[in-house]
């Protein structure tokens, strides 16, 4: 949050009586969006969403409604609101990919001093053409006045909450690997399948090949072999 004690010029998100509230920015409308979203308006922050999937923009207004305001992502519409935050959350992801930057330095110096950024994609590169990872113990960082948060691993600050949700969510899978081997759990499970990144030599996941100019095989092919 913009607050004084953080580094931003001392806003209120919600503001009170007489006073305007902060505008937060969300980029990305899937999980991360969404969660934000939430968290955004429940402090009472003029919030928008922008996301470039029609479908995405259709799911936020069904769950939230008027008091969220959606974009269809443009560079055009990314700059406009940025340089007129407060607050901007970047929460892009393209899964195996690096993340796009669509924030750019020009967009960042026109932003209003004291203004925040928090890079939630900082862990595929992040999404702001001035993001760099930071840690827990030294978590902010300015450029242009403006405040940057870039933990690469945002979940560590709850250790406990997040190690039993990512339990939660990974033991079915670990399972299956124990009781059928990875070759049939991963036949079964497409959802299983499309993490598998490298097998026997060859990249099975599209994007990782791109990145680093490998060929890409099909899992499935792959693990014929």
């Amino acid at each position: 949050a913009p607050e004084k004690v953080n580094g931003g010029h001392g806003m209120l998100l919600g503001g009170v009586p007489g006073t305007p509230r902060a505008k937060g920015v969300i980029i990305g409308g899937g999980v991360v969006g969404t969660h934000a979203a939430y968290i955004a308006m429940g402090m009472g922050a003029d919030t928008w969403a922008i996301d470039r999937s029609a479908e995405a923009l259709r799911a936020l207004w069904r769950q939230f409604g008027g008091p969220l305001d959606t974009a269809y992502s443009t560079r055009t519409v990314i700059d406009r609101h940025v340089t007129d935050a407060d607050v901007v959350i970047g929460g892009v992801l393209i899964p195996g990919a690096a993340a796009p930057k669509l924030v750019t330095e020009g967009m960042i110096r026109r932003m209003k001093p004291g203004s925040v950024v928090v890079d939630v994609a900082i862990d595929q590169g992040g999404c702001f053409e001035t993001s760099h990872p930071t840690t827990h113990s030294d978590p902010t960082y300015i450029v242009d006045d403006v405040v940057h948060y870039c933990v690469a691993n945002m979940p560590g600050a709850v250790p406990q909450t997040s190690t039993y949700a990512l339990n939660n969510a990974t033991l079915p899978h670990v399972l299956a690997l124990a009781d059928k081997g990875y070759r049939r759990a991963l036949a079964d499970d497409p959802h299983l399948r499309n993490g598998l990144n490298v097998h026997a030599g060859e990249v099975t996941c599209r994007e990782v090949a791109d990145a680093l100019g490998y060929p890409y095989r099909e899992a499935m092919e792959a693990m014929a072999a």
